[in-house]
């Protein structure tokens, strides 16, 4: 680590006899720093899809849950038309009663199926923003890096090449906005 503080030093006491190098400085600091803001907004999103993709998660366990009640309810229902009872009214009270359950959760089911579907959606989009940035982050990075080269060479070429790596990844971020 203290090479690296070492290392540093030397860049700036170079920059400071250059002043020529003074924007490629400012274009590397703001290359790490958007990249820095990229990677925290991009773990943000991750956060959200995997919060979002355990509410999915929970959905379709619900909505299983609620089928095997169903398909009981209609097991229940059949077996008291076919077996004999004492009480042959009680028991079509009892079939008609588990009929009209079976028929509530065969309602329910498609409003589950609903929100499971549209949890889906949004653990999607998180999952589509967070790689913009990600991708964003990357492109940053490689500004700053390749940004750092003229810092070393003095060669302005390489900080041209980091301008279009930046804002590449800053027009990459930037498409999010247009997700939906």
């Amino acid at each position: 680590m203290s090479e690296e503080v070492h290392e540093l030093q030397e860049h700036a006491e170079h920059a400071k006899h250059d002043p020529s190098l003074a924007p490629v400085t400012t274009h590397d600091g703001s290359s790490g720093g958007f990249g820095g803001d990229g990677l925290v907004v991009g773990t943000s999103h991750r956060d959200e899809e995997i919060v979002i993709q355990n509410q999915v998660t929970d959905q379709w366990a619900y909505y299983q849950a609620k089928n095997i009640r169903r398909h009981s309810d209609e097991l229940f229902a059949d077996l008291t038309s076919v077996i004999a009872s004492k009480d042959g009214e009680a028991a079509a009270k009892l079939q008609e009663k588990y009929r009209a359950e079976a028929e509530r959760y065969r309602d329910e089911h498609k409003e589950l199926d609903a929100k499971a579907h549209e949890l889906e959606n949004e653990a999607a989009l998180a999952h589509r923003k967070a790689g913009r940035f990600d991708l964003g982050e990357v492109f940053l990075e490689m500004a700053l890096v390749i940004t750092s080269i003229t810092l070393l060479s003095g060669r302005r070429m390489f900080w041209f090449v980091g301008i279009v790596l930046g804002a590449a990844g800053v027009l990459e971020a930037a498409s999010v906005a247009l997700l939906h």
